[in-house]
């Protein structure tokens, strides 16, 4: 029976929600690995509409993350909500500004941040399982707020930005710098991360790391 791989996404589009390089390559290389992607996303509203032409807050519009999210998993998506870590093999959660508005608010609040409870929960029940999680771009800090309220220690990247990851480590992780092209292994809880458009300059860059971190995670599953 083929592994099923939980993918988090987080809205549609890089400025606001999920960003869809990330998304596409890790469905990919969930896909040509023979493994199921389970998509699924919170039934919440956004934080904002960010007119991606513009790159402007696009005042007084409402979206809502899990129908937005449905558009990169061409409907086939679940309320995360729904989601237990029993449902599936492992966790992948991509980037994109949704992880760090819609997700959680590390966007706005930084180190202080809070995570969506499901999205808290979820990742939770994962590690608590000794199942997979990995973490693209920027997702690592949801995952860093989370294991450090649990007081868990743990060690992420999110590529190099020295800000980011000071404020990683004051949710205490241990941030590992890593260039775009590979990824961390935390081999004691299981968790996977790589910088991706942290540090990407082109999507062949970003998908390097990508492809390898999903390579691994299934290995792990």
């Amino acid at each position: 029976m083929a592994k099923k791989i939980g993918v988090v996404l987080a809205g549609c589009g890089v400025y606001d929600g999920s960003e869809i390089h990330e998304a596409v390559i890790t469905l990919l290389a969930i896909d040509r690995a023979g493994a199921e992607a389970v998509c699924m996303a919170p039934n919440i509203d956004q934080m904002h509409v960010v007119n991606h032409l513009s790159g402007e807050v696009a005042e007084g519009e409402k979206r809502n993350v899990l129908v937005e999210a449905a558009r990169i998993a061409r409907g086939k998506i679940k309320d995360l909500a729904t989601v237990k870590a029993g449902d599936i093999d492992a966790l992948i959660l991509p980037g994109g500004f949704g992880a760090a508005k819609n997700l959680c608010d590390f966007a706005v609040k930084g180190a202080d941040c809070n995570v969506n409870p499901e999205v808290a929960r979820l990742v939770r029940e994962v590690v608590e399982a000794k199942k997979p999680l990995a973490a693209v771009c920027i997702a690592p800090a949801l995952v860093a707020r989370v294991l450090g309220n649990e007081k868990l220690a743990h060690k992420l990247t999110i590529g190099t930005d020295k800000g980011t990851a000071e404020a990683l480590e004051t949710m205490g992780a241990q941030h590992v710098s890593c260039p775009v092209s590979e990824f961390i292994v935390d081999e004691k809880n299981k968790i996977v991360s790589t910088p991706a458009y942290m540090l990407a300059g082109r999507i062949s860059e970003a998908a390097e790391g990508i492809e390898k971190t999903v390579r691994v995670v299934l290995e792990m599953a």
